[in-house]
């Protein structure tokens, strides 16, 4: 029996179905088991696993906690994190058979200078080298490596530390093929089709301003079909299992 794999998405209080939207896309097209859970800041500050102070320079809510995945996921197996303006469009097996089973973790090695000044719902958009490296991460969540990105790590350490992957050595990050985090804005279109994954970083087709970006049609197809279904929710992480 093939082990099933846990997703945990980026959760934002103000747009809480777009993280809904988001697995809703990856679950209706995959091939393997999945568990899919949502990363709310809230239910993670009840469980104890969250408790850093609000910072305003973080652009989402889930911008530190995405870092608390190998510790939710029990130090075990593989677990994979995306933010939650994703919308996939092809199925994730694909992106599990490039994995390189030696790596401690793995991501789209981006090379994304943002010319804009301001993002999503006027938030700050700011460059750092490795900028959307962590937007989609797949962690061996039993490497030596990874198990030092403990819950102290994650609540205490810099968004510089974090987000530059300064606790894994470079020569343990694997790389993906572009076409699993594709930049809205930035990565240059297929010829033909789409993405495997369309990341709407600059703002999404939820947000009026940002109604006609790349693949809005997409996203919008995809938000119909999940209220066809019945608007269906995805449980919150607790790292319970």
């Amino acid at each position: 029996m093939q082990e099933t794999l846990e997703v945990y998405i980026g959760f934002d209080s103000k747009v809480p179905y777009v993280t809904d939207v988001c697995a809703f896309s990856l679950s209706r097209r995959a091939t393997i088991p999945l568990r899919v859970l949502a990363l709310n800041q809230s239910v993670l500050r009840e469980c104890g696993f969250y408790w850093r102070e609000l910072d305003p320079l973080a652009s989402t809510e889930f911008t530190y906690s995405r870092f608390l995945v190998p510790a939710l996921n029990g130090y075990r197996s593989r677990a994979v994190f995306c933010d939650n303006d994703f919308l996939w469009l092809s199925d994730i097996a694909g992106l599990v058979d490039q994995l390189d089973p030696h790596a401690a973790v793995t991501c789209v090695h981006h090379n994304h200078e943002p010319p804009e000044t301001i993002k999503m719902d006027g938030q700050v958009q700011t460059r750092y080298p490795r900028k959307n490296w962590s937007s989609l991460m797949v962690f061996n969540c039993a490497d030596e490596s990874v198990q030092a990105l403990t819950v102290e790590t994650a609540n205490t350490e810099t968004g510089k530390f974090l987000h530059r992957f300064e606790w894994m050595p470079d020569d343990r990050i694997g790389s993906l093929s572009t076409e699993w985090n594709w930049l809205e804005g930035h990565n240059e279109k297929p010829p033909e089709g789409a993405p495997h994954v369309v990341h709407f970083t600059r703002g999404g087709p939820w947000l009026e301003e940002w109604a006609n970006v790349d693949y809005a049609d997409l996203w919008q197809v995809e938000r119909a079909a999940w209220e066809a279904a019945g608007s269906p929710r995805i449980e919150a992480a607790t790292g319970a299992r």
